[in-house]
């Protein structure tokens, strides 16, 4: 099985090249509105760290989940504006932009059904997760309307569905259908654990992955993404030319 944990590869490289991405496009750096940073201090100080590793543009992404997280348009844009006039008087001078996450369940179909507008990445492009616990129901119906809606879905992190371990063909389908996959950054560090890592490999064998994301939350992504290194990749992996965040 490939492997990026071979003895060829499990020596620590270099300092992985994040300037080399430029952008990363999926954070929860908004302050209090998920699971991600809890207030406007924290969120300072996440922004400055990805500003350290080498990014020049950081997309927030909160989770829009209506039993958890009932964000909207507009409370993300509001959180969005503070964000911005605190970073500038803190001296950062890194661009911020936010989108959101979509869990795809009843509220986001009812926001296709009704054509309300989806927040995007890239003008089109739509992050979209389910259930980590058990299989999703009529996914490929709901992305096909997200699609006839002139939207681009953006599978985040695909790695982390466990219960797809036994149903690779999935990923296939998902692919098939036109899905773009972004692989986050710490799933090939071991930081979710050893099936993610796998499914982190077998994707990356297939050549399926489009875009990178930290999927940062808090100072323990930040700490791990400061140690992360080349290393865990292929020899001469071309980060800027493989992935597509450099044009987002």
């Amino acid at each position: 099985m490939f492997s990026l944990f071979s003895k060829k590869t499990q020596k620590k490289g270099e300092a992985f090249p994040f300037a080399a991405l430029a952008t990363d496009m999926h954070s929860h750096i908004l302050p209090g509105i998920d699971d991600g940073s809890p207030d406007l201090e924290t969120s300072l100080q996440l922004i400055s760290g990805l500003q350290d590793l080498g990014y020049k543009k950081l997309v927030a992404t909160p989770h829009i989940l209506w039993d958890m997280f009932r964000n909207t348009p507009d409370i993300i844009h509001e959180k969005l504006d503070l964000l911005r006039e605190a970073a500038l008087k803190a001296g950062l001078t890194i661009e911020l932009d936010a989108a959101a996450e979509y869990f795809l369940d009843e509220h986001t179909n009812e926001l296709l059904a009704k054509k309300e507008r989806l927040l995007t990445i890239s003008g089109n492009k739509v992050l979209f997760e389910f259930s980590m616990a058990y299989p999703p129901f009529n996914v490929k119906d709901t992305l096909f309307e997200m699609q006839m809606q002139g939207y681009e879905p953006v599978f985040v992190h695909p790695e982390r569905y466990s219960y797809l371990q036994k149903n690779k063909e999935f990923y296939d389908e998902m692919k098939e259908i036109g899905c773009i996959f972004q692989l986050n950054i710490l799933s090939l560090g071991g930081h979710y654990g050893r099936g993610v890592t796998e499914l982190s490999n077998h994707l990356l064998k297939k050549d399926y992955y489009d875009l990178l994301g930290t999927d940062l939350h808090h100072s323990n992504h930040l700490a791990a993404l400061q140690q992360f290194h080349t290393g865990l990749f292929p020899a001469d992996y071309n980060f800027s030319t493989r992935f597509r965040n450099n044009q987002l």
